[in-house]
């Protein structure tokens, strides 16, 4: 095949966009790992944590009251003094050491929205990801108020409403923009060209499919020529309703009797634990999909039940540097079972369990419990799943929108389609 890009004949959002993937789909995707809590049971803190005095060790929290009283009594600038700035930075000072993405504080305005991943929200519609402490937008929703402003993938979010972002999560940064259909944010923006832009942008309704599909002969290479024998499924994000949506597709593929299928998970930051198991045992017919092990070493092995969707059409993997979380599980889980090939890059390595605690003043503390590991016992936190075949888009690649990474998986799949 002649290097040149792969086009759907579809819409244009459901084409392969070979640019800095995302982790996040704002206001769907929550934390990118997988999140427990509001959903599975709330845990409230204990008895101590209304105690004025917790000390651990030799050190005695209440130290902090002290620092705070000494700095309104005698700071020069008082000003600039602002209990809540001095409360939230001493929390996410705390947490900041222990060099872990899933582990973070939430204010209480912050947890009053739905952090659930219900695949429906009110914001600017773009999917984010962190990068070396930035914001940075990798990909606007098609027509929703991002898209419209003319903001682009590479765009990093300084501001958001005159507060600077620095240091924020991406939960953190979903929540902060998020807010009720017809109600204004200001973020600022700071294009790769260097130059500043504040956009004032009033959130719409956003419905995001999580899972979108190209049937046989909707697949179209340079050339225009539909590729009649190959499928092809992206998923989003795992949102409660993508097992649901890829039993669906799954189903429309076999109907209309695909040979070999790609199954698209970049830019897909993670999502929902019981819906990401339940898409991928659609694929498996026997085997381990993954295993949690939490802080004791105890562990839980998930495993697929009988019956596979798509059974015998070979499968690749397309993934890259943003795929994280359940995404990453996806992609170990058919490699380790032998039902598929990983093509594109190593992925972020997130792999956690993140349990939500309400705290007495409303806000909420997302900690790290539990670690995964693929069906062949390797971790995937700080670490992420490896590629078959390691293909890195090119800035060429992306100036010309030529998807290697698409184009390998159609080679392979021809490869193996008997």
């Amino acid at each position: 095949m002649a290097e040149a890009s792969v086009r759907p004949q579809e819409d244009r959002v459901t084409r392969l966009l070979v640019v800095v993937a995302a982790v996040l789909l704002l206001g769907v995707v929550g934390m990118g790992a997988f999140l427990l809590g509001r959903e599975s049971g709330d845990s409230s803190p204990g008895s101590n944590a209304a105690n004025s005095r917790v000390a651990t060790g030799d050190f005695d929290y209440t130290v902090l009251n002290e620092i705070s009283t000494i700095l309104h009594n005698q700071y020069l600038k008082s000003e600039n003094l602002d209990d809540r700035t001095l409360f939230e930075a001493a929390v996410n000072g705390m947490l900041a050491v222990l060099d872990d993405y899933g582990t973070g504080y939430m204010s209480p305005e912050d947890y009053f929205l739905d952090t659930r991943v219900t695949g429906s929200f009110d914001g600017i519609g773009v999917t984010i990801s962190q990068e070396n402490g930035e914001i940075v937008i990798v990909e606007p929703i098609k027509d929703k108020p991002a898209d419209k402003a003319g903001i682009g993938p590479g765009d990093v979010i300084t501001a958001v409403d005159g507060e600077s972002t620095k240091g924020w999560t991406t939960e953190k940064a979903q929540l902060r923009i998020r807010g009720k259909g017809g109600t204004q944010v200001t973020i600022t923006i700071r294009h790769p060209d260097g130059t500043s832009q504040d956009y004032k942008l009033t959130r719409a309704t956003v419905e995001q499919p999580s899972v979108a599909t190209l049937l046989p002969g909707q697949l179209t290479d340079e050339n225009d020529k539909p590729i009649n024998d190959i499928g092809y499924v992206r998923i989003y994000s795992f949102s409660v309703r993508t097992a649901q949506e890829l039993d669906e597709a799954l189903k429309n593929l076999s109907n209309a009797k695909t040979k070999g299928l790609i199954i698209d998970v970049r830019n897909n930051g993670g999502g929902v634990l019981r819906t990401a198991i339940s898409s991928i045992d659609l694929l498996l017919d026997n085997g381990t999909i993954v295993i949690e092990r939490e802080k004791d070493g105890r562990e839980t092995e998930y495993t697929a039940k009988t019956g596979q969707l798509a059974s015998g059409v070979p499968i690749v993997v397309l993934q890259n540097k943003y795929s994280a979380s359940a995404s990453e599980i996806l992609s170990a889980a058919l490699h380790d079972n032998g039902r598929g090939t990983i093509v594109g890059e190593l992925s972020y390595g997130k792999g956690t369990v993140n349990t939500a605690t309400t705290l007495s003043n409303g806000g909420a503390l997302f900690v790290s419990t539990a670690t995964w590991l693929t069906p062949q016992r390797q971790l995937i936190d700080h670490v992420g799943v490896h590629p078959d075949i390691e293909i890195i888009p090119t800035d060429e690649d992306i100036d010309q929108q030529i998807d290697r990474q698409l184009l390998k998986a159609v080679e392979l799949l021809r490869g193996q389609i008997k």
